[in-house]
């Protein structure tokens, strides 16, 4: 499909690109210049990054895409994102995507839990699309896609955007999500890895993932997401059990790894996201890792 061109198969989602510390911002734009010239053809900010971050990535680059995974609705007013997504598309030639999504109620504060629409994220992101579409330069339906889990938010992710940024997902719920999104709309789910040696004791990989994954589960919406997927209450706690660990991440040496971005891919996804997990996810720049994948995956070189 054409958008595949433009955000490649395979993609990688950090926090850690934000760049919100400022002594190491040449590192981090140093390490996309790299990411790009592996062949990955997106940049997922992680972590509810701003344009100013995305725009950091774009100068630093020249080809690869940059999106963000996800801006958060509450934070940043339609009208301002409209214009700046106007700027970056005008500046660095489309390869901007605006990823949006409505946060969780666990971690939001001011307006997000004082506005009319705070309980109501579906209506609310509705109401956030409505206007990006009024302003004065509207954002087109292809230059945004939403942070998507439900059957309610994917349908409305394929109505009015490029489609779904699933986070946190299994292949089998991206099956499910192209079911209700259809044949067209990009569906490009995030999957988190641990990169192994062969052979490597695959309980410790576990472990690593485990850290990470505790502090999701603390979230309502994950909780219900995986839910839905078949996952218990035991699943989910402390940590996650080993089922769901192995369900979520891939985690292993680059065929490993590749042979889950597969299922994925043959589930009906679009292109995959991957997070490298690490014992220091969110500060760590895990560049050696970043070029062991790109070895196996369906790059453009």
């Amino acid at each position: 499909m054409a958008y595949n061109a433009h955000l490649g198969k395979v993609g990688i989602w950090a926090s850690v690109l934000r760049g919100d510390d400022t002594a190491r911002r040449p590192q981090i734009e140093e390490a996309a210049a790299e990411l790009e010239e592996l062949g990955y053809g997106t940049l997922w900010i992680g972590g509810s990054p701003s344009p100013d971050m995305a725009y950091r990535l774009l100068a630093a680059t020249s080809r690869v895409a940059v999106g963000t995974s996800i801006l958060n609705i509450w934070e940043h007013a339609a009208p301002e994102m409209a214009a700046r997504h106007a700027q970056l598309t005008d500046e660095f030639g489309g390869r901007f995507l605006l990823g949006l999504g409505v946060s969780h109620m666990e971690t939001r504060t001011g307006l997000a839990l004082d506005h009319p629409l705070a309980h109501r994220p579906y209506s609310a992101m509705r109401s956030y699309l409505d206007m990006l579409d009024n302003a004065p330069r509207a954002v087109p339906p292809a230059g945004r896609a939403l942070a998507a889990l439900g059957p309610r938010m994917l349908k409305l992710a394929a109505d009015r955007t490029l489609g779904a940024l699933p986070y946190l997902v299994t292949a089998e719920h991206t099956a499910k999500a192209r079911e209700v999104m259809g044949a067209e709309p990009l569906l490009a789910p995030e999957l988190k890895v641990v990169v192994q040696p062969s052979g490597a004791d695959r309980a410790a990989g576990r472990e690593t993932a485990r850290g990470y994954l505790s502090g999701y589960l603390r979230l309502a919406n994950y909780r219900n997401s995986l839910q839905r997927l078949g996952f218990d209450e035991s699943d989910l706690d402390d940590g996650g059990s080993d089922r769901l660990i192995d369900a979520v991440f891939a985690i292993g040496d680059a065929e490993a790894v590749r042979a889950q971005v597969d299922r994925f891919f043959e589930a009906g996804a679009d292109h995959v996201a991957l997070q490298v997990v690490t014992a220091e996810t969110g500060t760590d720049l895990p560049r050696d890792e970043w070029r062991t994948l790109a070895e196996a995956m369906p790059l453009e070189r």
